[in-house]
């Protein structure tokens, strides 16, 4: 008896370590290209690069609303795509063929009316002109320039309570600082559901004036 728990016990160890580990490991992926400007223990102001999205619009409530987002995103960047190439110089002809495109971190939110917007920051090998076409009219793909946030970054869920939280940090240190800020808040997910809380990372980001 006292054999069998010592080896209920490793196993629950075992097991313990390797979702501690396995969420960093698939949460190690390409990342929007930013440099941090200033920072103040979690708050950060960030310049981004220009970069290319993927986004949908999804009503209802936040949590369901990322969930429905980001199935349709992951059905476009697993394949639920056409690549076109021009084959003859004269008369080009299309070819469609599916792609694979490499997954990133993270996915982000952002209310917009009554609806959520819910996008992916696609690889950087990738242009507007290259990325393959969505089959779904609901994806579309966007180029954003250049921008510069305040972004404060937490652990733990990204439960309604713990992102509402952070943000009214955010924004009450956005009013003692006289920041000026140009859209509302932007929630960024970076690891998989399985991540222990501990080990998330989570953003609440809001765009500033580019001074």
């Amino acid at each position: 008896m006292k054999k069998k728990w010592i080896i209920g016990i490793a196993l629950c160890s075992v097991l313990l370590i390797g979702c501690a580990m396995i969420g960093p490991i698939m949460s190690d992926v390409e990342h929007p290209k930013y440099e941090v400007i200033s920072s103040l223990h979690n708050i950060e102001i960030r310049q981004y690069a220009p970069m290319f999205i993927a986004e949908v619009e999804v009503k209802g409530e936040r949590i369901d609303a990322i969930g429905d987002g980001f199935r349709l995103l992951a059905d476009y960047i697993f394949g639920n795509n056409k690549v076109e190439h021009d084959i003859a110089m004269t008369h080009p002809v299309q070819q469609q063929a599916n792609e694979n495109i490499a997954m990133t971190a993270p996915v982000q939110q952002q209310l917009s009316g009554q609806a959520w917007k819910v996008s992916f920051v696609m690889p950087s090998e990738y242009t507007l002109v290259t990325l393959p076409k969505p089959n779904n009219d609901r994806v579309n793909l966007i180029e954003i320039p250049k921008k510069k946030f305040i972004v404060i970054q937490f652990s733990g869920m990204n439960s309604t309570d713990n992102v509402v939280r952070h943000e009214k940090k955010l924004l009450q240190h956005i009013k003692e600082n006289q920041i000026q800020i140009t859209s509302s808040p932007k929630y960024a997910f970076y690891n998989p559901p399985w991540t222990l809380p501990m080990m998330r990372r989570n953003e609440v980001m809001i765009e500033i004036v580019d001074k």
